[in-house]
């Protein structure tokens, strides 16, 4: 689970990710923008399932830094 609360947080979660994608390429299942940014599509819809699942009180209608960056998280492995 990703804590982020303030754009500054999500600044060094996009550092950090950029970086995960660098050193472990391998990990991703979408590795072009069009493949990222589909799976970017169908993991938004999907998101709330994964916080209900995971017990955690979100409601990924209510936008935040952590929804997001939990976006884009899912998007990298989402088929």
């Amino acid at each position: 689970m990703i804590n982020i609360n303030t754009r500054q947080e999500f600044i060094h979660f996009l550092d950090e990710f950029l970086k995960e994608y660098k050193t472990n390429p391998d990990t991703w299942e979408n590795h072009t923008i069009k493949d990222f940014l589909e799976a970017m599509g169908r993991y938004a819809g999907d998101i709330q399932g994964y916080y209900d699942n995971t017990h955690q009180n979100i409601d990924a209608n209510t936008p935040s830094w952590k929804v997001f960056a939990d976006i884009l998280k899912g998007a990298s492995i989402y088929e």
